[in-house]
């Protein structure tokens, strides 16, 4: 599988950042919402990263340089539906300019326990901004259940390498500190074997935490582990308080 694939959720968000304008529906009267909780920058994103020792014994957790496990340049991808053309867009290097305010990235072994190795990433933004995207992340998967591909062979029709891609979006409960969530499983069907990716993105005041798994048609992706998800959502909700402690 392309180093590229546990770090599509990210991108799409970061593409739909950079020029997207379909705006999904809104969480619910003003009066219902929680306290958004205040704006990270870099630094407080990366404190924000759930550590080994908070997770226990067994866990190990990679903190990465954003981008470090990205493909290479590579030939412009264009999509048989126009409205899908932002998920290829998302993963072309230099796509997604404006982004978030900050963004933090690290994967997540259990000693033992293959398939509970997970990535995640952390997105931060102004004021209002995850709470959009996360409606046009939905709006997407609405619009975008199964498309196609082309890379390379210029303007000559028939040319060029074909992918299919299939986007589900999956029900998911919203786990415990996060103030929304979505779940969805994209699939790459051009080869022998099919690939996917599971992912789960919870909405967390001002930010943004997307966990995701893979796997193939014979080992479907798992479920991202939850005692990971529950602890970094519960650290990440913490530094946007004021004082940047649990409660």
């Amino acid at each position: 599988m392309p180093d590229r694939t546990p770090r599509l959720l990210c991108c799409v968000l970061l593409a739909l950042a950079a020029g997207c304008t379909t705006v999904g529906p809104a969480a619910g009267p003003v009066a219902d919402r929680p306290a958004p909780g205040r704006e990270l920058d870099a630094g407080g994103l990366r404190a924000a990263v759930v550590t080994d020792a908070e997770l226990g014994p067994g866990y190990a957790v990679t903190l990465l340089t954003p981008g470090q496990d990205t493909a290479p340049d590579q030939e412009r991808e264009t999509a048989d539906r126009p409205a899908c053309q932002p998920v290829l867009d998302a993963v072309a290097p230099g796509k997604a300019a404006s982004g978030p305010t900050a963004e933090a990235d690290l994967s997540v072994t259990r000693k033992g326990d293959p398939h509970a190795a997970l990535y995640a990433g952390l997105l931060a933004f102004g004021p209002g901004r995850a709470e959009r995207l996360q409606g046009e992340l939905e709006q997407v998967l609405a619009h975008c259940t199964g498309f196609t591909s082309v890379a390379g062979g210029g303007a000559a029709p028939g040319r060029g390498v074909q992918t299919r891609h299939r986007l589900t979006r999956t029900d998911t409960p919203t786990p415990e500190g996060a103030d929304a969530a979505t779940a969805f499983t994209l699939t790459n069907e051009s080869g022998t074997a099919t690939l996917s990716q599971h992912a789960l993105l919870a909405r967390v005041g001002t930010a943004l935490a997307v966990f995701s798994t893979v796997g193939t048609d014979k080992e479907p992706a798992a479920e991202p582990d939850p005692e990971v998800v529950r602890a970094q959502l519960a650290k990440l909700r913490a530094a946007q308080r004021p004082d940047g402690r649990p409660r």
